[in-house]
């Protein structure tokens, strides 16, 4: 995946890919995008999990040695970086850790997504000054541990049987599902609201703000015609679990939401008790990245809008997903909504240094990729997957996958060091004026 190009070409080509994906919304939104972009200028890897673009307009000028016509057109997770792996609380009220964020999901090849992390990771130990034959060494690690979930797949007649939770989670990521079931509801209301006159309500600040009368009617309504999007199956049954006691809109301004319109509602949850109250998001949803770069009509064509996609895609890949989880739409744009959980919390990278501690989680999120792959097949739900993927990835790498370890692992790194050489363009650009985003 290494370029060719002279210095100055692929400096255009990262400008312009970044302004063909977000040049619109860098007109809506200058300053958040300001925000995302001197983000982004912090290291290679913040570069990274805000470029995706840039990243598929060259994985689809890979040739494609290990893939056929079925492990071709599989769910995949879009934007799969070590970043974006948690805990989460599911619907049957289990800790799991797992793969999250599934904004950017699409169908596509299973190695892109093998790819995106292995070149995260080698981002990730670059800036560790972990020496190349140990971050070899690591990805083989993770794309080993697939395989092998891809093969505890081809023997066991229910996809979704297997989870990371408590009971079998080592290292780090065992540490972080402890950490998540310390954690209390209250605090995240407490951080969120006051009581007032005996019952919670929004506080303002923090990028959140209470709405006009017209606006709150349109985002009561929105919520109203989400409901219905709820599998019967996760409905709750208390009849005051979905009373909404408060609305504000949020201002989002991270590297992956920048500029995007989204709401905060809270309900009356499980009961009348303040403690039981519950925060739900209500977010717009974004075009993949993905689509950008590959024949996105049939894909398309099977979902209402994006936030339609991004519910079944998320449905399909995440086999026990948030109750929650549904979709809408607000003035004919499609929003994603789930609950704002106490309990989705994120690795300690930071504290992870030695590449045996590594080692252990990595092989954990190789199982929970191949878990993500493997359930999003003629089982789930969707139709555009009507094969098992367990099937099409094994006979992919069939007779070759030593080879194809490598091949992830070899990739990865080459790519890792183009991302880096892009986040040098990319920061001279911005500092250029190139994106034409203006000053604070």
């Amino acid at each position: 995946m290494s370029q060719t190009r002279s210095d100055g070409a692929r400096s255009r080509v990262v400008v312009d890919v970044l302004h063909d994906a977000f040049g619109e919304a860098m007109r809506g939104a200058p300053a958040a995008y300001r925000t995302k972009f001197r983000s982004m200028a912090h290291d290679p890897h913040s570069f990274y999990r805000g470029s995706a673009p840039l990243f598929y307009r060259d994985v689809v000028r890979l040739e494609a040695p290990w893939v056929d016509e079925r492990s071709s057109r599989i769910w995949v997770h879009g934007d799969l970086h070590v970043e974006n792996f948690g805990t989460y609380l599911d619907s049957a009220g289990r800790l799991v850790f797992d793969v999250n964020d599934f904004d950017e999901a699409y169908v596509g090849h299973y190695t892109w997504d093998l790819l995106r992390f292995a070149t995260s990771l080698a981002l990730l130990g670059w800036q560790k000054a972990l020496p190349d034959e140990e971050v070899s060494g690591l990805v083989q690690t993770y794309v080993r541990s697939y395989l092998r979930q891809v093969n505890h797949y081809l023997d066991t007649p229910d996809d979704t049987e297997f989870a990371l939770r408590l009971d079998n989670a080592k290292g780090a990521v065992l540490g972080v599902l402890q950490q998540a079931r310390e954690t209390r509801r209250v605090d995240l209301l407490d951080s969120l609201t006051v009581v007032e006159d005996h019952r919670r309500v929004f506080t303002e600040g923090g990028g959140r703000r209470h709405l006009g009368k017209d606006e709150r009617a349109k985002v009561l309504d929105a919520f109203d015609r989400y409901l219905p999007s709820i599998p019967d199956d996760k409905r709750s049954r208390i009849p005051v679990f979905y009373d909404v006691r408060d609305v504000v809109l949020t201002q989002t301004h991270g590297i992956g939401s920048a500029g995007q319109t989204s709401y905060n509602l809270l309900l009356e949850g499980h009961s009348q008790a303040l403690e039981n109250d519950v925060v739900v998001q209500m977010k717009q949803a974004s075009v993949p990245a993905l689509s950008r770069f590959v024949d996105s009509e049939a894909v398309e064509g099977a979902f209402e809008h994006e936030a339609h996609r991004t519910v079944v895609s998320q449905r399909a890949l995440q086999a026990h997903t948030d109750a929650l989880l549904g979709h809408t739409t607000v003035d004919g744009v499609g929003f994603v909504v789930s609950e704002v959980s106490p309990y989705e919390l994120g690795l300690p990278w930071a504290d992870l240094t030695e590449p045996e501690e590594i080692g252990v989680v990595v092989r954990q999120l190789g199982q929970a990729t191949a878990k993500i792959h493997c359930a999003s097949d003629e089982d789930s739900e969707q139709d555009l997957v009507d094969f098992q993927v367990e099937e099409a990835v094994a006979a992919s790498v069939e007779g070759g996958r030593t080879e194809f370890m490598e091949w992830v692992a070899a990739r990865g790194m080459e790519y890792a060091a183009q991302v880096r050489a892009d986040h040098a363009h990319f920061v001279e650009a911005f500092r250029a004026g190139r994106f034409g985003l203006g000053a604070v």
